[in-house]
């Protein structure tokens, strides 16, 4: 009998000790076949270009193809919902955004758990958004802007790239912050907020600097303010919006690698080693400065994982606050 309890305790033993060892030897090999990273937006937008970027910093790493998958669709619900379903085994990563935090206060329903389905990987880059006016309106700075915004409550009008974008939710945070009554015209993107904002239509935006910087440059539209925390060094006579007078303010687009939860520590170590070792590559930080405008903002999983945290709760509080309707 005692030998007999032996043996079924070194059974249970064993049990428990091979899942751990094949983790491990997972891990050592990974990758081995191709990786699928899912980015829940369009082709062709920041998001997508920052993607085939790394895509293929982490192919001349891995010698295993990295295969791009966009999946657009519901502020990147479909394709977030794509990777919380995804086999946990490192094989599927893929982009979480800035709306990724703003999704659980905006919509009522989500297909997955915007904390517990995910395994967050690295945070990458941020880009700013500029405050933007059409050439008609008659403000050389932000101080300008904002006493036109009181004596007209209720008349000037702000783009967006849609209602839940960081370009909307700047906007919001500003009229709570300032104190001003502007009313918000959503679009279905970036590019035709822009159009109508150059054209006259609409009197203001918080562009994504990915978006802007080219009206900019060629002096389609004024920029009055940068969100980010300090200047951009090629628009250092562009005030930041805390210089201009409020202090508190800042708000940035941002970019990370999740893979589904339950993933292997091991191999998430991996994937998060590989990724912030692309992001440091020169190709890589010029692409994000001296295309978009942006900068390297980088984080590990543990420090992604709190930092996603932050930005949700803080979102949560300026949708209920502003009374943006869940949808």
């Amino acid at each position: 009998m005692k030998f007999a309890r032996t043996i079924s305790l070194a059974s249970l033993l064993l049990a428990a000790y091979l899942p751990s060892l094949a983790a491990a030897d997972a891990a050592a090999t990974f990758p081995d076949k191709p990786v699928r990273m899912i980015v829940p937006w369009p082709p062709g937008g920041s998001t997508d270009l920052i993607a085939r970027m790394m895509a293929k910093k982490l192919n001349e790493q891995w010698k295993v193809p990295v295969v791009v998958e966009n999946k657009p669709g519901a502020s990147g619900i479909i394709g977030s919902g794509a990777l919380a379903k995804a086999a946990p085994d490192g094989y599927t990563i893929g982009w979480i955004i800035s709306t990724h935090a703003v999704n659980p206060s905006l919509h009522k329903e989500l297909p997955y758990d915007s904390r517990k389905d995910f395994a967050p990987v690295a945070l990458i880059a941020s880009m700013p958004d500029y405050l933007v006016v059409n050439p008609k309106v008659p403000a050389k700075n932000l101080q300008d802007l904002v006493v036109l915004m009181k004596k007209q409550p209720g008349k000037m009008t702000f783009a967006s790239a849609g209602t839940g974008t960081s370009t909307h939710l700047a906007g919001e945070l500003f009229k709570q912050t300032a104190g001003v009554d502007i009313i918000h015209v959503p679009y279905k993107g970036g590019s035709p907020a822009i159009t109508d904002l150059t054209g006259g239509q609409v009197d203001l935006m918080f562009a994504n600097s990915g978006s802007i910087l080219p009206f900019i440059r060629g002096e389609k539209v004024p920029a009055l303010a940068v969100t980010s925390a300090a200047r951009n060094a090629e628009f250092t006579a562009t005030p930041t919006v805390a210089e201009s007078g409020y202090p508190d303010f800042e708000v940035n687009e941002w970019y990370g690698l999740a893979a589904p939860a339950g993933t292997p520590s091991g191999i998430l170590e991996k994937i998060q080693k590989d990724v912030l070792a692309a992001a440091k590559d020169p190709d890589f930080q010029s692409t994000i400065a001296n295309q978009f405008g942006g900068e390297l903002t980088l984080k590990d999983r543990l420090e992604f994982e709190k930092f996603i945290g932050k930005e949700t709760e803080r979102w949560s509080r300026v949708i209920k606050s502003s009374g943006i309707a869940a949808q």
